[in-house]
């Protein structure tokens, strides 16, 4: 179990083992998101963020050909230098 204790400012610092399991580095922001149940759950923002992204824009990657790291290196080439993929 691992514990913060809130400062008189309403701040806490986040322990160790929970920045590492959420990759949480200085300057990320942290989402913390109410279950039906009334359990809190906190999470990276910034990985909540890209996860959503990738979901919304998964169906579009599929239309263009995008598949993979690869696939995605070649686009911002042809975009970034005019090179067909």
């Amino acid at each position: 179990m691992n514990l913060a204790t809130i400062s008189s400012n309403g701040q806490i610092t986040v322990p160790v083992e929970i920045r590492r399991l959420l990759g949480l580095k200085s300057g990320d922001k942290i989402l913390f998101l109410q279950k039906q149940n009334g359990e809190i759950v906190v999470s990276n923002a910034s990985a909540q963020a890209i996860r959503k992204a990738q979901a919304a824009f998964s169906s579009v990657a599929e239309e263009m050909g995008v598949y993979n790291e690869d696939d995605i290196q070649a686009l911002v080439d042809e975009v970034r230098y005019g090179k067909e993929r």
